[in-house]
């Protein structure tokens, strides 16, 4: 299972998820409302993730 950082809350987490997208539906995350890194890369819902994968997930910043 990947872990997964949640820059927003300071916490990090376990998740039994193959994609992107299927952590995004564990932890009931809209995906418009973040980006997310694979071992410090950025990465799309698709992307495929093994259990040694490092996963942040870090908040969209918009402002003006």
């Amino acid at each position: 299972m990947p872990t997964i950082f949640l820059e927003k809350e300071d916490v990090t987490k376990t998740v039994d998820a193959t994609t992107l997208k299927e952590v995004y539906e564990k932890l009931n995350i809209n995906s418009t409302t973040v980006i997310a890194t694979k071992n410090d890369e950025l990465i799309i819902e698709s992307t495929k993730l093994n259990s040694k994968d490092k996963i942040k997930i870090l908040p969209v910043i918009s402002g003006g």
